[in-house]
């Protein structure tokens, strides 16, 4: 079988790979040989400006040379490393002798081309790709994504805010809010998650094998070793890495950071799994309508349907995203003794947890674009509603020491079906200050509704 995108094992390279052709040169194997190269090409170019008698600086056409073998990294450049890992069976291996291959023909390189990967464990490679993969990943496709799904809320909180609506607290009627109010609430805790995201600082080590720079201190004895490896992970790119400096580690980095940022990711992806479920509520009571495109069907059997498929899409690939993120969370901060081999081939499922969200990101944007609100179900359920108003009567009641307020209305709405004119005659039998009682009277369901309008539009 030939591949496809319809033969493909994972749908995220088949059915959706349209959807996620952003984050694929950042999470692919591609992306990963770009960045393990650009790390190679970094560390070779600093070491030639330590000033050691055996490393000359480069030369300005060096450096510019070198730097266009990472900018200008293809698709044949990755399959040519392959090709070099099928004789090595080492993946990093590989990736150092493609470099010098590269050097044919530049004497200047082919000189010093034994200090491309010096003193360098294939760790001190993989740890700071993955996290130049990770910073590509978050700052340019997911955290995108997610702004896109928090503005769009955004806008719709704004939008909505003065439109009344009844709250359901365990399934049952309660104080009324607004729309806008509801989908505020969901904004403020999007945001909150989404600068945990993006503050978490990214980390790496380049150290050696064990992480005492024990290769790089039998080299060259007085050097400052761990000032030059700090310098070149939080040097700016494209000569460094613009990365956090990991002081302390055994072979591999500790993937706390990690760790950290595949929870955060997964804290905002129950924010929304929660946010699906609540719209696809909304539209099952038919407080939302859905556009739809021409040709587009409901369901195969009954014409009437329009599903709610793309917020269903999202909740299933929002859990399919957290499962991944919480393995990777819990597992990649373990390593037996100095290092075992387990976390390799879980870090490369990152693209795979995190294509799940960037997915599900765009089904709820697709979505929420579809919505339109339907005012009239919304009205005419709160007009269903009058019971919401005891908690505001008993409440005025308490205020001036009526007897037993809360036992009143306890016995004159439980169980029965509440209406305009019932509570109103209600209130007109209370012993209050006049002025209270009319303004009890002039109350609905869908006037108390508190401060929510005032909240949805600070949003």
């Amino acid at each position: 079988m030939n591949f496809s995108a319809i033969s493909a094992l994972s749908p995220l390279d088949g059915r959706y790979a349209a959807k996620l052709a952003k984050l694929r040169p950042a999470m692919s194997e591609q992306g990963y040989m770009q960045r393990r190269v650009q790390v190679e090409v970094a560390w070779f170019i600093a070491l030639g400006d330590c000033g050691f008698a055996e490393f000359k600086p480069l030369s300005p056409g060096a450096r510019t040379y070198l730097l266009g073998l990472v900018k200008n990294f293809s698709e044949a450049d990755g399959e040519a490393i392959k090709a070099i890992e099928k004789v090595t069976n080492h993946d990093v291996k590989a990736v150092e002798y493609w470099i010098k291959s590269r050097f044919e023909g530049r004497p200047e390189l082919l000189a010093v081309s034994e200090f491309v990967h010096f003193a360098c464990t294939s760790e001190d490679i993989n740890n700071t790709s993955h996290a130049l993969q990770l910073k590509a990943g978050r700052d340019q496709v997911l955290l995108p994504a997610l702004d896109a799904v928090i503005e769009k809320l955004r806008a719709m909180a704004h939008a909505f805010a003065d439109v009344p609506m009844l709250s359901r607290t365990h399934g049952q009627t309660a104080s009324p809010t607004t729309v806008g109010k509801e989908i505020a609430n969901v904004v403020v805790r999007l945001q909150l998650a989404r600068e945990k995201i993006a503050a978490i600082r990214l980390m790496a080590k380049m150290n050696g094998a064990v992480g005492n720079y024990n290769a790089h201190l039998c080299a060259w004895p007085d050097f400052d070793w761990e000032a030059f490896s700090r310098k070149v992970i939080e040097s700016p790119e494209p000569l460094g890495l613009g990365l956090g400096f990991q002081p302390y580690s055994i072979q591999i980095e500790p993937h706390d950071y990690m760790a950290e940022l595949f929870d955060s990711v997964a804290r905002a992806n129950t924010i929304l799994i929660d946010w699906s479920r609540d719209v696809w509520g909304y539209v099952s009571l038919g407080y939302f309508k859905q556009k739809m495109r021409d040709g587009e069907v409901g369901s195969s059997t009954m014409p009437h349907k329009v599903n709610p498929i793309d917020f269903e899409n999202a909740e299933g690939n929002l859990g399919l995203s957290n499962a991944l993120l919480r393995h990777l969370s819990e597992k990649l901060p373990i390593s037996r003794w100095q290092r075992d081999l387990t976390d390799s081939t879980v870090l490369r499922n990152m693209g795979v947890a995190l294509g799940y969200a960037v997915l599900a990101y765009q089904s709820l944007a697709t979505g929420l674009g579809k919505l339109e609100l339907n005012a009239v179900a919304i009205a005419a359920d709160l007009e269903r509603s009058w019971e919401v108003l005891a908690e505001p009567i008993q409440t005025v009641m308490r205020r001036f020491g009526l007897p037993k307020p809360y036992e009143q209305l306890k016995e004159f709405t439980r169980g029965e079906p509440m209406t305009r004119e019932l509570m109103q005659g209600f209130i007109a039998g209370l012993d209050l200050p006049l002025a209270e009682k009319q303004r009890l009277l002039a109350m609905t369901p869908a006037s108390y509704t508190g401060k929510a309008a005032e909240l949805a539009k600070r949003v």
